[in-house]
């Protein structure tokens, strides 16, 4: 089980570093959800209000679950948000084990879009 540890954890750093080469600082988990989510959305605007802060947040945690089935694309409103259906429900984790589950999911996500 260490091992997989240490992978994950050497996967992480290597994601943190090429977030740095290209934001010039290190993001919390939440500006990687809140990334995500923009990259998700697909609005670049310049701002965005708190409220839709959040809503760009669960879109990213929904779409990175639904690479494992939790959550699939249901439909897109009229303002382009997307909207989630939850297939399954999420295991019961402690807080260690649902950070390295968020982290592994999101490894995923940028492996996949080629990051």
């Amino acid at each position: 089980m260490e091992n997989v540890q240490d992978d994950l954890q050497a996967r992480w750093w290597n994601l943190e570093a090429k977030l740095v080469e290209r934001f010039g600082k290190k993001p919390d988990m939440e500006a990687i959800l809140f990334l995500i989510g923009v990259q998700e959305f697909g609005d670049i605007r310049k701002k965005f209000s708190k409220e839709q802060k959040q809503d760009l947040m669960h879109v990213a945690v929904c779409s990175l679950f639904a690479q494992s089935g939790y959550y699939e694309l249901e439909n897109v409103d009229e303002d382009g948000w997307p909207h989630f259906k939850q297939l399954k429900v999420l295991p019961v984790m402690d807080l260690r084990e649902q950070e390295n589950f968020m982290k592994d999911h999101v490894l995923l996500y940028f492996e996949k879009t080629g990051f």
